[in-house]
């Protein structure tokens, strides 16, 4: 009879137990990183009142007889499921996603919690705020690496510090030089007696400098010839001068350059020779003219030119025609201009480039008039693109000509070892040789150069970069700030040769840069971000972002041996094993995220169920012992 009051009581004992740690769930549904518990229950004391039995040769065995004594706590756990994520915005609100804890130490001992709600104290600290422990981790080195060898300790983030400035020893190149481009105007600079009077255009090559022209040679002549005849007058009828009626009747006829025969037509023996020889120049291509001085008349192929292929021939003549009689050709022969003599004219450019190496002794090319033959022009400077006129004709001579550069221009800001800014100007000026261009680097304040500031810039056919080249055979760009601070050199990457990643030589549009450079000024720590894995990335004002510390967790082989040390922090026990500590997504299995705490992993509606079922069993324990006390007083109540 006692036992069942016994066993009522640690019923009600141990349902009270329960109860309280559901009461402490309840009350942590809000606390960030809380982790439920849970109570599993236990068989107490056990009375034998008969043991077992094993079978015989005449009976079974038999099974023990024993009766419980109440019952007992098991475990309380700590159950570590995953809390849902609350975003806050702050960037030291940490949380994290999957297995781990942060670490925070006392400056004596460690503690593990999974409560991120980290700030920053007065000495720049990553803390807990709500107790001051230091957040741990490791610290990076100056130039943003964390060596493998550093030791966890605080976290220190001094807002405010200084980011020494950097000087500038890399420059890198890329990007298009448009190989076809050119506004290379030409303008005549003096004519020299050539009789140029006009230039115009653009050199197709794209080069600037100046074009001495040396021209030497003659015009050509026009084939002509005077007739047989001297001493006609104006006035003279061809019936007079000896002309026959079928002379005449047989015509006139010229052929220019042996093409068809063209008929003189309005001829009769009263046609005077002023008729005559507005008659002849009728005939297209040649002309005639009287000479009082012989009185002749001259015949004139009006295209000069080489009289084999330039000429003037009359019909084959018979006695008494105009052809005999008039310009002295004998019975069956022709009256020829033929005399005429191809132009002697040659055109040397002597090039002397605005920069790059004078180009000597290009041939250039005359053009001719296609009315008279005259030669009128030159054609060829600068590769093409430029008309050299003479509005009368070309004479010898030497002219000069200029032409402006094609270029294309880039800056960028670089750095002193004093954090001084100079801006460097890359100017590219295309060459006469196809694919090659001159390069040069300025500064744009009162730096002076010192070497390797010019250079040429070659490509291949494809495109792709051939070669860049100093001047002064250095290998890179070296500038005097003139302001105190180190000789700043540079080295310039302007590409792979016979590759793409660089510089290239196509024909579409500028769009060359210095793209980048390593250098920057002196800059102040302004902001920090942390990413997934708890790296710490400081902003400076000068743009620089540099790791300045990593977050470091801990894990446990069995995390449920973790003792709990209040205000959500978890200590080491002899049953969860030592800390495992790394970083996450690496030797923990878990990401952080930053401006997010995790809330409590306690399930409201499951609780609730418990509280019902502890109130359940606390009831039905109190009823046993309320029921076990009533039959000991009738008990009681038998000697009456």
């Amino acid at each position: 009879m006692m036992a069942s009051l016994f066993a009522g009581v640690s019923g009600l004992r141990n349902h009270m137990v329960r109860l309280n740690l559901v009461g402490d769930n309840i009350a942590n549904i809000n606390t960030i990183g809380f982790k439920g518990g849970r109570v599993t229950f236990r068989e107490a004391l056990v009375q034998t009142i008969r043991g077992a039995a094993r079978p015989s040769n005449n009976s079974g065995g038999t099974n023990p007889v024993q009766l419980g004594l109440g019952m007992q706590v098991a475990t309380v756990d700590n159950r570590f499921q995953q809390g849902g994520l609350e975003t806050t915005g702050e960037l030291t609100d940490l949380a994290l996603q999957g297995s781990g804890f942060f670490i925070l130490s006392d400056g004596v001992q460690e503690f593990y919690t999974r409560a991120g709600a980290f700030g920053l104290d007065s000495n720049s600290n990553l803390v807990n705020p709500a107790n001051g422990f230091y957040v741990q981790g490791k610290m990076a080195n100056t130039d943003g690496t964390i060596p493998a060898t550093t030791a966890i300790g605080n976290i220190v983030l001094p807002f405010g510090q200084q980011d020494p400035a950097k000087t500038t020893t890399e420059i890198f190149l890329a990007n298009n030089l448009n190989a076809t481009a050119t506004t290379s105007d030409a303008s005549l600079v003096s004519a020299g007696g050539t009789n140029i009077d006009s230039v115009t255009g653009m050199a197709a090559d794209g080069a600037g400098g100046t074009h001495t022209l040396t021209i030497a040679g003659s015009q050509p002549t026009n084939s002509t010839a005077l007739s047989g005849t001297a001493g006609m007058n104006l006035s003279d009828t061809l019936g007079t001068l000896g002309v026959t009626q079928a002379g005449l009747d047989s015509g006139l006829t010229y052929n220019v350059d042996g093409g068809s025969d063209v008929l003189v037509t309005g001829l009769t023996l009263n046609s005077t020779v002023s008729e005559l020889v507005a008659a002849i120049s009728k005939v297209p291509g040649m002309s005639a003219s009287f000479e009082s001085g012989t009185g002749q008349i001259r015949v004139t192929r009006d295209y000069a030119g080489d009289g084999t292929a330039y000429n003037v021939n009359s019909n084959v003549a018979v006695a008494g025609d105009v052809a005999n009689v008039i310009f002295g050709a004998a019975v069956g022969n022709q009256f020829q201009a033929n005399n005429g003599t191809a132009h002697t004219f040659t055109v040397t450019d002597d090039f002397v480039p605005n920069t790059g190496n004078p180009i000597n002794g290009t041939v250039l090319e005359v053009t001719l008039n296609q009315t008279t033959g005259l030669v009128t022009g030159i054609e060829g400077l600068g590769n093409g693109g430029i008309n050299i006129i003479s509005s009368s004709q070309l004479a010898a001579g030497t002219a000069v000509i200029e032409t402006v550069d094609t270029q294309h221009a880039t800056s960028i800001t670089t750095y002193d070892t004093q954090g001084g800014k100079h801006t460097i100007v890359f100017t590219f000026t295309k060459q006469a040789t196809p694919n090659l261009w001159r390069w040069k680097a300025t500064a744009a304040g009162n730096e002076l150069p010192v070497s390797g500031d010019e250079g040429t810039v070659a490509f291949n056919a494809d495109g792709s970069l051939s070669r860049f080249t100093f001047d002064d055979l250095s290998d890179s760009l070296s500038i005097d700030p003139n302001n105190g601070a180190a000789v700043m050199s540079m080295k310039l990457f302007p590409g792979t040769g016979g590759d793409f990643d660089g510089l290239t030589g196509f024909s579409s549009n500028f769009s060359a840069i210095a793209k980048n450079q390593n250098g920057y000024g002196l800059g102040m720590l302004d902001k920090i971000s942390i990413d997934e894995r708890g790296v710490i990335t400081g902003i400076f004002t000068n743009g620089v972002s540099r790791t300045l510390a990593q977050v470091i967790l801990a894990d446990f082989n069995n995390p449920g041996g973790l003792l709990k040390a209040g205000e959500t922090l978890f200590a080491a026990s002899a049953n969860s094993g030592d800390a495992v500590r790394g970083v996450a997504g690496a030797t923990v299995n878990a990401s952080i995220s930053s401006g997010a705490l995790e809330g409590s992993n306690v399930d409201l509606a499951e609780e609730f169920t418990n509280v019902i079922t502890s109130q359940r069993g606390f009831q039905a324990n109190a009823r046993v012992i309320t029921t076990s006390d009533q039959l000991l007083n009738e008990l009681v109540n038998i000697k009456q």
